[in-house]
């Protein structure tokens, strides 16, 4: 008799973090494909209707702090102010860089924030 797919997946549910990884191994190795290829086509296989193959506008940006510059006082400020985060939080953010400040951020909200760090002295990243 055929397992459904609600079948497999409880049965993976029940598994330890380990075992599905085995279970991953398994399977790459018995078919002959790799999970990360699958991972990296399915972007390109949601966009077919694409012309020429361009790439869809990225809209959400990582804010990633690279370093706290001379001026690590006006940094920490900044950072509690985009992220609500207390003072020693902040703090050790801004002294743990590289960090990510905000994920998730709209392109405009991205500019903004990276344009106050920077004014404040630190180095930042958009990714």
């Amino acid at each position: 008799m055929a397992l459904s797919k609600d079948d497999i997946l409880n049965a993976i549910a029940e598994m330890s973090v380990m075992e599905v990884v085995e279970l991953v191994e398994a399977m790459e190795e018995k078919f002959g494909v790799s999970a990360q290829a699958a991972v990296a086509a399915a972007p390109a296989a949601a966009g077919g209707g694409d012309e020429g193959g361009a790439a869809e506008e990225q809209t959400e940006f990582d804010i990633v702090l690279t370093g706290g510059g001379e001026k690590k006082v006006n940094v920490i400020k900044v950072v509690r102010e985009l992220t609500g985060l207390g003072l020693k939080e902040a703090k050790a953010l801004v002294d743990g860089a590289p960090g990510t400040v905000k994920e998730g951020a709209s392109k405009e909200e991205a500019d903004d924030a990276k344009a106050k760090l920077e004014e404040a002295g630190a180095t930042v990243e958009l990714k």
